[in-house]
């Protein structure tokens, strides 16, 4: 008797254990879901600082042991002097780095406008805002908002300086031009100022298999061209028209923000690297952004402004499946898209 009401006691504990844990998974889930967005972080972080530390690293690292010791004492004694005089020097301007890595869909263009939302009420005359650019393009509208995002600091008069280390072509270069100076790397990839489009048709495919496809629509152009239906020549026409109007539309952009460049010699959906930009009119100067913020530091206070997004619980379980697949098709259209300009 004694050994059942024990092993019954054990099997209720249990029980209640495992209820009790499962009872507070589903509340967090059920938190984490009813918070909507996750929110957002702003950090930043002072390059001068970072690149001291690590001089004064390599210096001790370069330094015979028994020199080391008074090495440290110059380091203090450099640290209280500099904040016996307010750590800064008086009137010292700053450099505010902004980095956007560009997808098929600008996915970072939220991040991108709060970031120069922040940084719009906090820079004053004498300072300049880096953007450190990559993008290969993407869809038309996405682009379109993000170089939207990066007009606002031309329009509020201060300086910006876009950097482009590795790419900034088609919807990259949309939004690379709107920096009143451009500065690339030595074999950065720059233009590719068209527009693509393409859509798949198994018509002819279903119609072999005698299945028949009827696409309704109320509006002369509500679909120019279908991926099931039959498509007719002046769907085609209607479609390449819209092609060009937005072309159009593109290198109306970039002559409003570049008026040195000829245009319509540029426009062709060609790339060019570093130094022939240079000489194209697509860019103003070859320097690494590393050199130029390097170069800053001598004068200025160079900082990283950076919109981190907390991740919520469903994602730290690993339950974003479907976000994680979708990401791996943008990556697959993006390295088949890019394979056009690529080269070993």
């Amino acid at each position: 008797m004694n050994d059942w009401i024990l092993d019954y006691t054990m099997f209720l504990a249990q029980a209640l254990t495992v209820l009790a844990v499962l009872g507070v998974i589903i509340v967090l889930i059920t938190k984490g879901r009813g918070q909507g967005e996750t929110p957002s972080q702003l950090r930043i972080e002072e390059l001068n600082l970072r690149q001291r530390k690590r001089v004064r690293r390599l210096k001790l690292a370069a330094t015979e042991p028994s020199g080391r010791k008074r090495l440290l004492k110059i380091f203090r004694r450099d640290d209280k002097q500099a904040q016996k005089h307010g750590g800064d020097k008086p009137g010292r301007s700053s450099v505010w780095v902004v980095d956007f890595h560009g997808d098929l869909k600008a996915s970072g263009t939220a991040h991108l406008a709060e970031e120069i939302s922040a940084l719009l009420d906090v820079v004053t005359e004498g300072d300049e805002v880096v953007v450190r650019l990559e993008s290969a393009g993407g869809l038309v509208h996405a682009y379109g908002l993000a170089a939207a995002q990066l007009d606002r600091l031309r329009e509020a008069g201060i300086s910006t300086r876009i950097c482009v280390d590795k790419v900034a072509a088609s919807g990259g270069y949309m939004m690379a031009c709107c920096a009143d100076r451009l500065q690339v790397a030595p074999f950065a990839v720059l233009g590719s100022i068209g527009v693509v489009a393409q859509v798949p048709n198994v018509h002819r495919l279903l119609k072999r298999h005698d299945v028949d496809v009827e696409v309704m629509t109320a509006g002369r152009y509500k679909r120019t061209l279908t991926v099931l239906g039959e498509n007719t020549e002046e769907g085609r026409d209607k479609f390449l028209a819209d092609i060009e109007h937005t072309h159009d539309l593109f290198k109306r952009h970039i002559s409003e923000r570049r008026p040195s460049m000829d245009i319509e010699q540029l426009a062709t959906g060609e790339i060019w690297y570093g130094q022939d930009a240079i000489e194209k009119g697509l860019a103003d100067e070859v320097m690494t952004s590393d050199a130029y913020l390097l170069k800053r530091m001598q004068s200025a206070r160079v900082l990283t402004v950076r919109l981190e997004a907390q991740k919520g619980l469903p994602e730290r379980l690993g339950l974003s499946l479907s976000a994680g697949i979708e990401r791996g098709m943008t990556r697959l259209l993006e390295a088949v898209d890019a394979s056009r300009w690529l080269k070993r």
